[in-house]
């Protein structure tokens, strides 16, 4: 009943109460050079608008990996890259591995991609590049980047905790096959989601 009760409160104050049962340790691993400052405010939105994550920033800086780099297409592999996470020291240390680029990246058969992970794993990875405002011709605008790499970065989590793409096109875990399905998602959850996540989330650490 205890457990049956903490799941439904969660809920509905948006899983406010899971910061007392279980927290996901993340490591936010930076790829190549990544701005501090943006690094600094995913860390904080992760943890502030998630009550079940924890967010940390790793102090060391991986090198890109020069062979995941396609010459022709100019891109990173993005399934190379996550690979290349997986075997970083000190990763059993963390839940959850989050790595962050600022280069274009690509998988197979697709032109490119915002971010890529081990559906039900632990590592995920990320691009800024193509989140950036001035990658469409436009001004500099740091929140919306903010913005935009927050929405990306829960998604690409949310597959690790076990979550498919949603056809909510509200929902965080929509697949984006532009930018324009980016900025119009949220970065919350949509209920079927939520009751998804839960299960994962409300089990005890071993």
């Amino acid at each position: 009943m205890m457990v049956h009760s903490i799941y439904i409160f969660g809920l509905i104050d948006n899983f406010l109460v899971l910061a007392l049962y279980r927290r996901i340790i993340v490591l936010i691993q930076p790829i190549g050079f990544v701005d501090s400052s943006i690094l600094e405010r995913l860390a904080l939105d992760l943890t502030s608008k998630f009550n079940f994550f924890k967010t940390y920033i790793s102090d060391i800086t991986l090198p890109l990996l020069d062979r995941a780099y396609n010459k022709r297409r100019m891109q990173y592999n993005s399934s190379l890259l996550l690979h290349y996470l997986s075997n970083i020291s000190g990763a059993e240390n963390y839940d959850r591995i989050l790595g962050v680029v600022d280069v274009d990246i690509y998988a197979d058969e697709l032109n490119f991609v915002f971010g890529e992970a081990i559906l039900n794993g632990r590592f995920a990875l990320i691009s800024l590049f193509r989140l950036r405002p001035e990658f469409y011709g436009y001004g500099v605008d740091l929140e919306l980047l903010f913005e935009r790499a927050l929405k990306e970065a829960v998604h690409e989590l949310g597959h690790t905790l076990g979550l498919t793409h949603c056809p909510d096109r509200r929902c965080v875990m929509h697949f984006s096959n532009s930018i324009l399905d980016t900025d119009y998602k949220s970065y919350e959850f949509c209920s079927n989601c939520r009751f998804k996540i839960l299960d994962v989330v409300l089990k005890p650490k071993v």
